[in-house]
């Protein structure tokens, strides 16, 4: 019991988290296990280099105890556990046969522990002798999802504390380790985790072995003198040397301006300008190395899919996630598939009546489109045999605006409210100024002064003059003027394509919900043309009613452009991948930050790489299904010299557009303008939480601010983000500094919002919400006539025929909802915010584990109150007939098109 006490009591067991008990072997007599209890005491925070000389120490004691002499061996062992492949190809099956078969003749895995400790005639860490994995041969066959395997190392008892695992993989194929636990030291358990693909041999560069540290986090400057070497080599790995094409086998982290989202070598009319750079500004994205292509040496080549696109080998979707993807991505090509069919078939391109559009969903594609007879008799009969039998793979889902209320998307009420609680409600503004004043360049544009007058809205106003409207902070705006103005030549020049720029006013009535008043449409101003702009107003009689819902749907189209190529696409998906790319390239898998910002990273490369292979690239499902079509990423790269990161974080939005008021008397320090605005109410729940846990957890590490300027990675992190990664905005005076652990706290919250409930609002609603093409038009094919206009008699004679008639067809629809479909689809494997995997084993710090749980708890208690709101008869925004609750901020979800859920990371 001696041992028992002297071990208990000392430094190194006071600051390890709570692990289950294990065998200790030493000299092979078997000690009692030794148990500290997480919350046994407040555990104090102590320097590495503390650390590692109380785990000496410790070992030092051991030995004197027991009377083992300097020079004895320790028995250790590794329990390795390997995740296997649900569903493996011939070749792979082939392959895994052969590595069972040489395994068992001497090409093994090997495995080799690595001191916190410099061996003073090496001047490398201590080392323990080799081992292998035991019975690979056997074990590999087995068809469980997870095996574990068992490697026993002999070491030194001076070795002092595991720091790493060196591993060589001398088979042919890779396997996934996700993680390891090693047993025999006196400290108990030491967890390593891993969660990385080990390639071959002959795949890596050098010596071919792969280094995993323990979980232990450490600030650059305190790394114990065993790992430094290792830590500086794994990063320059990831780094890479800027050359070459990539392999997929690869790990390695690069930057690459956007030049292969056009394909100039199947024509010109699939070229596409070059985002990045002093010309067209624009994030940078994963370097993949690529040549270029044969006719222009500065874009580089295509590949198309089915084919893969490269990102570092770690970052690919798991097999879970990818079977769900690949599911959808089927439905998505069977969708696009029989509509075009149809077109062969029949001339009969547009929806006929809205009972044509709701078979979409009530009797699927094959079905009830009218031409089913004339169809199945020209379908391959392996499609009719899908149709048959694949329980609605051809057939949508109702969506959720019109399985509540079928009409809900002609409303007026309706269509004010999904602009604080819809799929985009992050572009509304508080109205200050009447009528709203245009930022571009007359001397370009032309007079570009608002069309709207007092007189067009003051009769709805409640009695209010506008200014007491104003003053009052009663007035909105939906502003998409100055987005789509300098655009809309050339996008009304494209086949098919017709759009205004638009502006819709709303006024927030007494029952604290928002009607819409006005719209004003725009075109560009000519000489010709001198009355270039209308204003509309809602309908007094059947014809303006018609006439409002088209000027509606013009609304919506460029609300849609908006949310996807700007609020979507660029301020989550592309500007958080430089942040990611700088994680990899500068924090080690020890550092503190790198292990907060994991999961928050987890799938972000691959969905934008398979973004840029199939939905923003050159006739890709943006450009085909949007309005702006080949300028949408045009449009992106234009908000994008206007993006600021320092305003990304949800108080600072609110506060720019106007929502919100800085009041420190208020819970989250800010009074919303507009109370009942489901997306800030909920979503200030949130970042306060994020904001409260990042806090802690900066202040864990870093006690003042010189511990952040010492922290090289750190710095190099954020550098290499702003200087690189956003490079052509680098000179921009808003950056945020990083000189203490507040500005730090600040940085890390805005990332981790952004890739959790921001992307998670902008996303997971998309299908419930646009699903109904007539709730979300995202294109239009017809400008609204007037009464001089040729149309305007074809109009008169039968609307609801013209109305679908500006309608996207039935191609573009149905490929449109069979993306959406997709892109709105939580994956089993989804990791929501609150949750990690092995929460007990990603950091040996204890008293953060505790507090991620309290994290965890208090997303769990958000969760229950969004709850409550929804059912908040008082709060008509969210709760009432016909009104979709939201949900969208709500934490957890089912798999599948939810309209709820906020995983950590962008995963779709």
């Amino acid at each position: 019991m001696a041992l028992s006490k002297e071990i208990t009591g000392a430094s190194f067991l006071e600051r390890s988290s709570f692990i289950p008990s294990t065998k200790l072997l030493l000299n092979n007599k078997k000690l009692n296990p030794i148990l500290v209890p997480l919350n046994h005491r407040k555990l104090e925070v102590r320097r590495s280099s503390a650390i590692v000389a109380a785990v000496s120490e410790d070992l030092v004691r051991a030995d004197s105890v027991y009377g083992v002499d300097k020079g004895a061996k320790v028995k250790a062992r590794a329990v390795v556990t390997v995740r296997n492949k649900i569903k493996e190809d011939l070749k792979e099956t082939i392959v895994k046969h052969l590595d069972a078969l040489t395994d068992k003749i001497g090409k093994n895995v090997v495995l080799q522990l690595l001191s916190t400790e410099i061996d003073p005639k090496t001047r490398g860490p201590r080392k323990s002798s080799e081992s292998v994995l035991k019975d690979w041969s056997k074990k590999s066959q087995l068809r469980s999802e997870r095996v574990n395997y068992t490697a026993e190392f002999i070491v030194d008892s001076n070795f002092g504390m595991p720091g790493a695992i060196s591993l060589t993989n001398n088979h042919q194929q890779e396997f996934f380790v996700e993680n390891i636990t090693l047993e025999g030291f006196a400290s108990g358990p030491v967890h390593f985790p891993c969660n990385s693909w080990v390639q071959s041999k002959k795949d890596l560069p050098g010596n071919g072995m792969r280094i995993f540290f323990f979980n232990k986090p450490y600030l650059p400057h305190e790394t114990p003198a065993g790992l430094k070497a290792l830590r500086e080599r794994e990063l320059k790995e990831l780094r890479g040397d800027g050359k070459g094409e990539m392999k997929f086998s690869d790990r390695i982290y690069d930057y690459d301006i956007y030049n292969d989202l056009g394909n100039p070598d199947k024509g010109a009319d699939l070229a596409r300008p070059v985002l990045g750079g002093e010309k067209i500004p624009y994030p940078r994205r994963c370097r993949t190395g690529r040549p270029p292509s044969d006719s222009d040496i500065n874009v580089e080549s295509r590949v198309e899919k089915p084919l893969p696109m490269y990102v570092p080998r770690d970052e690919k979707f798991e097999e879970l996630k990818a079977g769900t993807f690949s599911f959808c991505r089927l439905k998505a090509v069977l969708h696009n598939l029989l509509p075009s069919l149809t077109t062969n078939i029949s001339a009969k391109h547009d929806f006929t009546s809205f009972s044509h559009l709701d078979s979409l969903f009530s009797q699927g594609l094959l079905l009830k489109l009218g031409l089913q007879d004339d169809l199945l008799k020209n379908l391959p009969k392996i499609v009719s045999k899908i149709q048959a039998t694949s329980q609605g793979l051809l057939k949508f889902d109702n969506p959720m605006i019109v399985a509540k209320d079928k009409f809900a998307w002609m409303r007026d009420d309706e269509f004010a409210r999904q602009f604080i609680a819809g799929v985009n409600p992050v572009s509304i503004e508080r109205l200050q100024a009447f009528p709203p004043v245009s930022k571009l360049n007359p001397e370009i544009y032309g007079p570009i002064e608002s069309a709207l007058k007092e007189e067009h809205i003051v009769d709805q106003l409640d009695g209010m003059t506008v200014k007491e409207a104003l003053d009052g902070n009663r007035l909105f705006i939906a502003d998409y003027h100055d987005v789509f103005l300098p655009f809309l030549e050339r996008i009304n020049s494209l086949d098919g394509r017709k759009s205004y720029a638009t502006r819709a006013i709303f006024f927030l009535t007494k029952l604290g919900t928002l009607k819409p008043i006005a719209i004003e449409l725009s075109l560009p101003w000519s000489a010709a043309n001198s009355k270039s702009t209308r204003v509309l107003t809602p309908p007094v009689d059947a014809t303006s009613n018609w006439i409002w819902q088209l000027a509606k749907a013009h609304v919506w189209s460029n609300d849609a452009a908006v949310h996807q190529l700007i609020n979507h696409w660029l301020k989550t998906h592309a500007a958080l991948e430089p942040f990611t790319l700088a994680a990899h390239r500068h924090l080690s898998a020890m550092h503190p930050i790198y292990k907060l910002l994991d999961p928050h990273m987890r799938y972000s490369l691959e969905i934008n790489a398979l973004a840029r292979q199939s939905l923003i690239n050159a006739d890709g499902v943006i450009e085909s299904c949007f309005t702006p079509g080949r300028y949408s990423m045009d449009i992106s790269a234009s908000a994008y010299k206007n993006w600021r990161f320092d305003l990304e974080g949800l108080p600072a939005d609110l506060i720019r557009r106007g929502m919100a008021v800085p009041d420190p008397t208020q819970k989250h320090g800010l009074k919303l303008v507009l109370e009942d605005y489901p997306y800030a109410a909920d979503g200030l729940l949130i970042w306060e939480a994020i904001e409260n846990w990042v806090r802690f957890y900066v202040e864990r590490y870093y006690p003042d601010s010189g511990v952040v300027a010492l922290d090289n990675e750190l710095q190099g992190w954020y550098y290499e983000v702003v200087n690189v990664g956003h490079g052509d905005l680098r000179n921009e005076a808003w950056w945020p500094e990083l000189k203490n652990p507040e500005d730090l706290v600040k940085i890390l919250t805005t990332f981790i919002w952004l890739a959790s409930a921001q992307h998670a609002a902008l996303n997971f609603g998309q299908y419930p919400y646009g699903g109904y093409i007539s709730n979300r038009p995202v294109l239009l094919r017809q400008l609204i006539p007037d009464e001089n206009d040729p149309k305007y008699a074809n109009f008169l004679a039968d609307p609801q025929k013209f109305y679908l008639s500006a309608m996207p067809s039935v191609l573009q629809t149905s490929k449109f909802i069979a993306v959406i479909d997709t892109l709105s689809t939580h994956s089993p494997d989804e990791e929501y915010l609150g949750e990690r995997s092995q929460p007990s084993t990603w950091t040996g710090d204890a008293e953060i584990i505790e507090k991620f749980f309290e994290f965890s708890s208090e997303i769990r208690r958000i969760e229950k109150e969004i709850e409550r709101r929804n059912c908040d008869a008082g709060l008509r925004n969210r709760c009432g007939a016909g009104v979709m609750p939201y949900e969208l901020m709500a934490p957890s979800s089912e798999p599948g098109v939810t309209c709820r859920g906020v995983p950590n990371s962008i995963t779709i």
